[in-house]
């Protein structure tokens, strides 16, 4: 996640940065943030390469955050823009430069992580990791790149869409445990988890991966196997 922050205050936006790495820790995601104190610096970097985010003061010297955004929007429709301001006076500018939100300064941590966790529902989640411990210290791994994962002589092997597999020293129990909140992962039995998201069939007995490897899932799994399955083919379209 590409986030850019414009202030012309260096001492807000430093407050900013650190809470957002502090969210971006929380979440498990990769983020890089970007400050800029000029809004034509953020619009010649935009031209460059996309940001997901953008956290505009509107009161910027000598410019304007919703002027700026006008020239944001004349070539990025989906940027994100969360305006940070003393007054919500531009609440309808804002409005025809598709704001997401406002942050009224002084606005407070919770207020912000408020904000934060309706962007994240807004993104596609594939910026989010865990982190595991493998031979040599931890490793992340990014969720979208497992295709499955089993239980194999006290150690979890990680089969990944590059074709590599990482092996992980750790219980089932808690690896499954850092996947459980993403609907994209399945615990098949009491030693597979698979991704949704390279699953091509489910046969009533059998998840059949991309891959073509089969997983064969509990019996008393297989009603809640089918039921999410459909959901998540549903949400995707």
């Amino acid at each position: 996640m590409r986030i850019a922050v414009i202030d012309d205050l260096k001492s807000d936006r430093q407050l900013l940065i650190s809470r957002l790495n502090k969210l971006l820790s929380d979440n498990s995601i990769n983020g890089e943030i970007y400050e800029f104190e000029k809004g034509i610096d953020f619009i010649n970097a935009s031209k460059q390469t996309a940001f997901e985010v953008a956290f505009m003061d509107i009161y910027i010297d000598k410019e304007n955050g919703i002027e700026i955004s006008k020239l944001l929007r004349e070539f990025d429709k989906e940027c994100i823009l969360i305006f940070t301001t003393t007054s919500s006076d531009y609440a309808l500018e804002g409005f025809k430069v598709r704001a997401f939100d406002y942050l009224v300064k002084p606005y407070t941590t919770d207020e912000l992580k408020i904000a934060f966790t309706d962007i994240l529902n807004r993104l596609p989640s594939s910026d989010k990791y865990i982190e595991v411990k493998v031979i040599g210290g931890t490793q992340r791994i990014r969720l979208y790149e497992i295709i499955y994962a089993e239980h194999f002589k006290h150690c979890i092997n990680i089969y990944k869409s590059d074709c590599a597999t990482t092996v992980v020293r750790s219980t089932f129990a808690e690896f499954g445990k850092q996947l459980e909140s993403d609907e994209r992962f399945f615990m098949c039995n009491r030693g597979v988890i698979i991704n949704f998201d390279y699953a091509s069939d489910f046969d009533g007995t059998e998840f059949i991966l991309n891959n073509g490897v089969r997983i064969s899932v509990s019996r008393s799994l297989t009603k809640s196997a089918k039921s999410r399955f459909a959901d998540f083919i549903f949400n995707k379209r």
